[in-house]
């Protein structure tokens, strides 16, 4: 507010002390202008108004305000003025209504995506999303979480395609999983029902078409029991997690991969469920094609294992979601190609001893170097 008021004073003041034959008062119709650009109508209709004053006064002093100059100079910034406070007030009547429609639009966004609890169970979780949909909130990417009686089932994927069309298929699957999982299903049944309800959505009438035939869902269905130090996990043709221990990260690769969901083949082999030890303070990290295959200026993809692994802020997942989230922005230059999740989950407790089945994959050791010099 200041810089227009300056401007009002400066070029009055200018204006006076200047010879008769030069007139500085039409400049005072940038006051209102400029305030438009940050204020409110009200504000820009004060401004306008003591911009007028001044060209009032400026009129009075040099020789008087009934001049053919003098009237024409005040008639054209009172219709400028006018125009901007018109326009400004339009623009708060659509920033209103834009308003509205985006909180609407989140709250909708969060029914369908709920975000994760910091703690459930014996589990503390972190989790970060980016649409690839400029102003949108999800995608094709889901993530979801369920406590059973025994333990917490989890779920990420990744839906084929963008924009509304991978929302829609998104918001399905998470509807299924959520509705089964806590009845405990084996994770094989559990992708069955899974399949099931994609096959039927596929089948109805608004689905047909090639989008339709061609809609897929890349998942991994995890178990975590509260009772084992362990985790079972059904890989349905998605990137597979990967486990921090202590400074070494394992990559969780299945045995047999399970097809994707909603390919509805009739007589398409059931994958392997994997068992692979979940210690306390471990952490499993989940994510989507678009972190993993985050690209820099070079079509390089981002190495997702080696920078975990060189992630000194291993703390709490929500340290290593914070960094690798802000990692990735640094590596592509700050903008995502693609839809990416990501969810990092940590065991603090086992509520009963078992021995934990060996650990499985070759780990990634963690480099020498800091994760800056990695670029």
């Amino acid at each position: 507010m200041v810089i227009p008021l300056a401007l009002i004073v400066a070029i009055t003041v200018a204006d006076i002390l200047s010879p008769q034959n030069i007139h500085l008062g039409p400049l005072l119709v940038v006051a209102p202008a400029l305030t438009a650009s940050f204020g409110g109508s009200r504000l820009t209709a004060a401004i306008g108004a003591l911009s007028i004053v001044a060209l009032v006064l400026l009129s009075a002093i040099r020789t008087s305000v009934f001049t053919s100059n003098h009237e024409s100079q005040l008639i054209a910034l009172v219709v400028i003025s006018a125009f901007t406070v018109i326009f400004c007030r339009l623009r708060e009547r659509h920033t209103a209504e834009l308003r509205q429609v985006r909180s609407v639009a989140e709250a909708a966004q969060q029914v369908v995506l709920q975000p994760l609890p910091e703690r459930m169970g014996t589990l503390r979780i972190a989790s970060a999303y980016a649409a690839a949909t400029d102003q949108a909130r999800i995608g094709g990417d889901l993530y979801a979480a369920v406590a059973t009686r025994r333990g917490t089932r989890l779920l990420i994927g990744d839906v084929r395609g963008k924009g509304l069309p991978a929302i829609e298929d998104a918001a399905l699957v998470l509807g299924a999983f959520r509705t089964a999982a806590h009845r405990e299903p084996a994770l094989t049944d559990l992708r069955s029902e899974l399949e099931a309800t994609v096959c039927w959505s596929l089948s109805q009438p608004v689905k047909e078409g090639t989008d339709a035939e061609e809609s897929f869902v890349t998942a991994v269905l995890i178990d975590i029991p509260d009772d084992a130090p362990e985790v079972h996990i059904l890989n349905c043709g998605h990137p597979p997690p990967l486990r921090l221990r202590d400074t070494q990260v394992t990559v969780l690769g299945p045995r047999r991969y399970s097809i994707p969901i909603g390919m509805c083949l009739p007589r398409a082999p059931h994958g392997a469920v994997d068992t692979f030890a979940f210690r306390p303070g471990d952490m499993l990290v989940l994510y989507t094609d678009g972190v993993s295959e985050a690209r820099d200026g070079g079509d390089g993809f981002y190495p997702l294992a080696d920078r975990v692994a060189a992630c000194t802020d291993t703390g709490t997942p929500a340290g290593l979601v914070d960094h690798v989230r802000r990692d990735i922005l640094d590596f592509c230059g700050g903008t995502f190609g693609d839809d990416a999740a990501l969810v990092v989950i940590q065991r603090k407790a086992v509520t009963a001893g078992h021995a934990a089945p060996p650990a499985a994959g070759p780990p990634v050791r963690r480099p020498a170097v800091s994760h800056r010099n990695l670029r």
